[in-house]
């Protein structure tokens, strides 16, 4: 308990010396447009593929589950839809994220700690913890959402194409579905949580790394442990979110 504790306490220091005012804006600004291509604009690939492919896999579960006759078939579509809309595209593609930014972020600054550059930048009057995770942090608020928005958009495309393709439903049923009892609060809420997922995902990440001890191996614990504490908060936090939100 006192360890957690500790460790509590460090990472509200943490933030609140990354939160502080930067020294040259001008700076800040040029290093958040080249995480934001890093962090952000590299992830585009992968958060494509895997939405494709779940959508796909939404569909034909949703299809199989509900062959019962008295259901109506455009249900496939409506089911595709408020399940990517609710919790694929916000949390489990947050998740996906958390493995590939969070475990790149503790890296990173990891190795910058071992290798004693953040103890240079200390020394040159550099707020370090504000120079290296800010630009981070604004860099996943800002392009979370679009990835967010991108794979809601791909997976209901991914469901459109296995549905249609399988037979298990028309093309006609399926958009009818995606249309039909239409929530436009569901995007915003996922929206939401996705802003709090990406707070997480970044500062824990960057946490783990900016405090690390050791060399290369513990480097790597950090960003495993970077990589599971992230997965774990998202999940609580989803369900706080959800409650909060939903109820």
């Amino acid at each position: 308990m006192f360890r957690f504790l500790t460790q509590l306490g460090n990472y509200i220091l943490l933030l609140k010396k990354v939160l502080s005012k930067p020294e040259k804006p001008s700076v800040y600004y040029n290093q958040t447009m080249r995480e934001m291509v890093f962090l952000g604009l590299n992830s585009v690939g992968i958060i494509t593929i895997i939405s494709f492919f779940m959508g796909a896999v939404i569909t034909l579960q949703t299809a199989y589950n509900t062959e019962n006759p008295i259901y109506p078939t455009y249900l496939i579509g409506l089911g595709t839809r408020d399940s990517i809309l609710l919790e694929f595209s916000s949390t489990v593609a947050s998740l996906i994220l958390a493995g590939k930014v969070g475990s790149s972020i503790a890296s990173e600054i990891g190795t910058m700690r071992v290798t004693e550059q953040i103890d240079a930048l200390e020394a040159m009057g550099v707020n370090s913890a504000s120079y290296l995770i800010l630009p981070k942090l604004i860099a996943t608020l800002v392009f979370n959402p679009f990835l967010t928005l991108i794979s809601i958009n791909v997976g209901i495309f991914g469901g459109w194409i296995a549905g249609t393709l399988s037979g298990v439903i028309t093309s006609d049923d399926y958009i009818y579905g995606i249309q039909y009892a239409f929530i436009p609060y569901y995007i915003t809420y996922s929206l939401i949580k996705t802003l709090f997922f990406a707070f997480i995902i970044t500062s824990v990440s960057a946490f783990q790394g900016y405090y690390v001890e050791g060399g290369s191996l513990e480097v790597g614990r950090a960003s495993t442990k970077a990589v599971v504490y992230s997965s774990v908060l998202i999940l609580l936090f989803n369900v706080i979110l959800t409650q909060l939100l939903l109820s």
